[in-house]
C-alpha cells in the first residue's frame, strides 16, 4: 500500500510525532511506501517526493503575518494546494491523518476527496485522535483561566470555548477557535474521514457524543517502541546528576499546570525526607528549582531517561487534565516503575488499582502526598506492583501494525 502520513509538525516534537515516525518506519519495513505532508521547517526529518510543505506558520511572528492567521488557520488554500501536488505525484491508498487543525486545517480532508473524484481511486481516510479538538475547540477540555476540567462544549455548543477564553486564556483566539469548530460541524467535515482511531476508551466516549464522528471511531491503544527505548523524541539529553542512594521517586514530562506539577511540589514540600527527581522542562521550571528535596534533571532521553525510569521507586503522573493515552505511564510500567496517577480521561485506563500502581483524584494534594508517602514506606507493596507491572502488555509497533494495516484495508480492530 501507499500511505501518506499527515501531520503538521514534520520533525521531533511530542507524543504525536513520535507516533508518525515510529509507525511511518514500521510500514516501511514491511514494503509499504509510506510518505509525509505537513508544515516546512528547519527540523523537518521526513517528507514527500516533491518536497511540497506549507509554509511554517509561528504564532509569534511579525505583525503581518498575524493579521494574515485569523483566515489561514480555520482554512487553508495552501495547504488543499500543497498536498494536492503530493496526491497526484504519490496516488496513496491510505491518508493518515494526525494534527492537522489549525497549522495545515481540515481543508485538506476536501482536497483528498476532490482527487479522489478527479482520479477515481478509492482513499480509506484514517485519524488518530491524539486530543479533543474536533469536540472541543481548545483540544484539552479544560479552562485555562482557572484550570477547570470541563466539557461544556459537549454536543456542539462551541460558543463556550469564546465565553471561557479557553485558548491561550485569549478573547481573540478563543473567538477564532469557536468559528473554527463551527464552521467544520456545520458542513459536516468530519464524516468525511473514514475510521477514527481513538487510543483511550475514555476518548472514543467523547468523539462520540458527535453523531457525526460516533459510528466511526475505533479504540486502539498507542504502541511502545520495540527496543526499550524510552518514545520522548522531544527530549534531549540531560547531564549526569547525583541521586539519592536509598532511592527516589521520578516525574518526567512537561513542568506545566495542567501536568500537575503545582499540585506535586506542594506535596514534595510536605515530604522532605523523600529524594524527587524531576526529567524535564516548561514553565513552572523556576518553582521546580525551588524546592530543597526535588533533583531538576532538565530533557533526559534514550538510555538516560531509561536508567532514570527504571531506577526510581515509583513515578508520579499527577495530570490535571483528561490525558489521552500518555506515553510516560505505559513506559514506566514497561521498565517496571509502578506510577501514582490521577485517575481523568485515559490514564486511568492504564494504571491498574492496587496491582500496577495507585490512583488519586485529581488536585488533591493531601491525597497525593498520603499515597506517596503511603508507598515509599512500603518498599514490599511498591516491589510487588514492579513485579506485576513487568507482566503488563502493551503493543509493540509491530503488533500495532498488524492492526492498522487491517483498518487500511477498511476492517475495524475492537
Amino acid at each position: 500500500m501507499k500511505i501518506l502520513m499527515v501531520n503538521k509538525f514534520l520533525y521531533p516534537n511530542g507524543g504525536s510525532e513520535t507516533y508518525i515516525f515510529k509507525l511511518g518506519e514500521q510500514l516501511q519495513k514491511r514494503g509499504h511506501a509510506v510518505q509525509y505532508f505537513g508544515m516546512e521547517h528547519e527540523g523537518r526529518i521526513v517528507g514527500n517526493h516533491v518536497e511540497s510543505y506549507t509554509s511554517n506558520m509561528d504564532f509569534h511572528t511579525g505583525r503581518l503575518q498575524k493579521l494574515l492567521y485569523p483566515f489561514r488557520i480555520i482554512y487553508s488554500m495552501e495547504a488543499r494546494k500543497k498536498i494536492r501536488l503530493v496526491l497526484e505525484d504519490f496516488q496513496p491508498d491510505v491518508v493518515h491523518l494526525n494534527n492537522i487543525n489549525f497549522q495545515l486545517t481540515p481543508s485538506v480532508i476536501y482536497e483528498i476527496r476532490d482527487y479522489e473524484k478527479r482520479s477515481g481511486k478509492k482513499i480509506h481516510i484514517v485519524f488518530t485522535a491524539h486530543d479533543y479538538q474536533w469536540v472541543c475547540p481548545n483540544h484539552m477540555m479544560r479552562i485555562p483561566s482557572n484550570g477547570e476540567i470541563c466539557f461544556a462544549c459537549k454536543g456542539g455548543h462551541f460558543g463556550q470555548c469564546a465565553k471561557n477564553r479557553c485558548i491561550h486564556n485569549s478573547r481573540i483566539k478563543s473567538l477564532l477557535g469557536t468559528v473554527e469548530a463551527k464552521y467544520y460541524a456545520l458542513r459536516k467535515t468530519y464524516g468525511m474521514v473514514d475510521t477514527i482511531i481513538c487510543p483511550s476508551q475514555f476518548m472514543k466516549e467523547q468523539l462520540d457524543t458527535d453523531p457525526v464522528l460516533a459510528g466511526r471511531t475505533v479504540m486502539l491503544r498507542n504502541f511502545l517502541p520495540e527496543s526499550g527505548e524510552p518514545a520522548d523524541l522531544q527530549a534531549i539529553e540531560g547531564e549526569e546528576g547525583s541521586l539519592a542512594g536509598e532511592g527516589y521517586v521520578v516525574f518526567f514530562g512537561r513542568f506545566t499546570e495542567e501536568k500537575g506539577v503545582k499540585s506535586l511540589l506542594k506535596a514534595c514540600g510536605e515530604l522532605p525526607d523523600i529524594p524527587f527527581v524531576f526529567a524535564g522542562s516548561g514553565p513552572l521550571e523556576k518553582q521546580v528549582n525551588q524546592v530543597e528535596n526535588v533533583e531538576n534533571r532538565g530533557f533526559v532521553t534514550g538510555s538516560s531517561l531509561k536508567e532514570l525510569i527504571s531506577g526510581a521507586r515509583f513515578s508520579v503522573y499527577p495530570s490535571e487534565w483528561y490525558e489521552n493515552c500518555p506515553f510516560s505511564v505505559m513506559e514506566s510500567q514497561m521498565y517496571g516503575t509502578p506510577v501514582i496517577a490521577s485517575n481523568l480521561g485515559g490514564t486511568k485506563e492504564l494504571v491498574e488499582e492496587g496491582v500496577t500502581g495507585e490512583l488519586f483524584p485529581a488536585g488533591d494534594v493531601k491525597e497525593l502526598t498520603m499515597h506517596i508517602r503511603k508507598l515509599w514506606d512500603s518498599p514490599g507493596l511498591s516491589q510487588k506492583y514492579s513485579e506485576n507491572c513487568k507482566r503488563n502488555r502493551f503493543d509493540t509497533v509491530k503488533e500495532y501494525c498488524d492492526k492498522i494495516v487491517k483498518i487500511y484495508q477498511g476492517g475495524q480492530e475492537s
